[in-house]
């Protein structure tokens, strides 16, 4: 019966640092933990005190890969708190520029994050000599969901265009219909993309632990920018409701929350939307997901990265329609003319790395008095946790160097972005 010591200080490919612990004596786990360490940061705190207008360019800061998510949970709880209605157009172009930032996140994670896992190497830069082509296919669809996002929102991160109301600026119809040519071709990419990581899908472990999944759903669409909260074990919420879902609570190892609902945990990102709508998917999504023999309910967390690449299949087909609507419609420049007024309200989006819930309570004067804001991140470190608490056992027959790199994948698979989710701090006064 083998000890075994693992430390695994400051995860490598991830965002943000965490760390992993495990102690096992005799063939039987003593101790495994997933421990976030980072500073706390306090944006809650940040923004109180500043008009409405200042609130989204603050809080897209929380994180530099979902600003533009970030950016649109803030204006949504601004709006809602304010009574601000938005037109169809801005709809569509903020579902547009969504689509934008899960593809450059998701394409960021699963290209330059997860291939390497899959061919076997420790960073994206040998397979520059050895798969050159992949890392062409990868960057190409990363090229083109930056400069999507830098057309929709005036910058990559970060975004300058979207207010209260609507955008500063919009695109030309010219403008649109080249970024339509483009999202058609890279069809094809998508395709290869998908080609390349199944033909090494098997270096993804065969592991699963049944838990809750919660993420936005509606019978309309494949839910992202609008939606009820749905729930694999308990249906649909109003989003006003959501602090009964997202009960977070302090663990000792974490500088950021953990979060729980009617279990101890549950997952949001990826794999929770596709288990809560995939068949709202667009048909290029469907068929990819069928060449990875990916279906509801996948209890597989590994999977999350599949169904990453998933969404940037349905992405590309939905921000297609999309343009076409707005085509149709006919662009024009709009007045954002707001009327302040004292409320609170609540933004709920899907982000790269799940459901974001923003939460302002705005005074007559259009200060914010009081805000929450509940990262994806954090409520998965919980799910972390318990997934390593069932994966570390079966591992113990392996070297410590794969026992090591499987945990680390298990981390890798949830693409976690500890740096926002660390917004706790523990004082104790004696």
């Amino acid at each position: 019966m083998r000890d075994v010591e693992v430390k695994v200080e400051h995860v490598t490919r991830v965002e943000g640092h965490g760390n992993i612990l495990l102690n096992a004596k005799n063939g039987k786990v003593h101790k495994v933990q997933w421990q976030v360490s980072e500073a706390p940061r306090f944006f809650e705190a940040m923004v109180v005190g500043r008009d409405y207008h200042q609130l989204s360019h603050i809080t897209s800061r929380i994180c530099g890969i979902c600003s533009i998510g970030h950016s649109l949970a803030s204006l949504k709880a601004t709006e809602s708190a304010m009574g601000v209605d938005i037109s169809d157009q801005t709809l569509l172009l903020r579902k547009l520029a969504l689509h934008a930032e899960n593809a450059q996140s998701h394409i960021l994670h699963v290209g330059y994050l997860v291939a390497p896992d899959l061919f076997g190497v420790g960073s994206v830069f040998p397979l520059v000599a050895t798969h050159r082509d992949a890392v062409l296919t990868i960057v190409r669809l990363h090229r083109l969901a930056n400069e999507m996002s830098d057309l929709l929102c005036g910058r990559t991160t970060h975004p300058i265009t979207l207010e209260v109301g609507g955008f500063t600026k919009i695109p030309t119809e010219e403008e649109l219909t080249d970024l339509k040519a483009r999202l058609k071709s890279d069809i094809e990419t998508t395709r290869a993309l998908a080609g390349i990581l199944l033909a090494n899908v098997d270096k993804l472990p065969r592991f699963a632990r049944e838990t809750e999944y919660i993420g936005l759903t509606s019978d309309d669409e494949y839910a992202l920018y609008d939606g009820l909260v749905g729930s694999t074990d308990t249906g649909r919420h109003e989003v006003r409701d959501y602090r009964s879902i997202v009960n977070e609570y302090i663990v000792p190892q974490s500088t950021a929350k953990y979060a729980k609902h009617v279990r101890d945990s549950y997952m949001v990102g990826a794999l929770a939307r596709f288990n809560l709508n995939s068949q709202q998917l667009t048909p290029l999504a469907k068929e990819i997901a069928s060449q990875f023999a990916l279906s509801a309910p996948c209890y597989n967390p590994f999977m999350n990265s599949i169904a990453q690449l998933v969404e940037v299949a349905h992405g590309i087909e939905d921000s297609i329609t999309i343009i076409d609507k707005l085509l149709g419609m006919g662009l024009r420049e709009e007045k954002n003319e707001v009327e302040v007024k004292a409320g609170r309200g609540i933004g709920a989006v899907e982000v790269p790395r799940g459901i974001l819930f923003h939460d302002y309570t705005i005074d007559g004067n259009g200060k914010c008095v009081k805000a929450n804001c509940v990262i994806p991140t954090n409520q998965n470190h919980a799910n972390i946790q318990r997934d390593m608490e069932v994966f570390a056992p079966t591992l113990l027959d392996k070297g410590k160097e794969e026992i090591e790199l499987d945990l680390e994948m298990l981390v890798r698979a949830y693409d976690p972005c500890i740096s926002c989710s660390a917004h706790c701090l523990k004082v104790e006064f004696r």
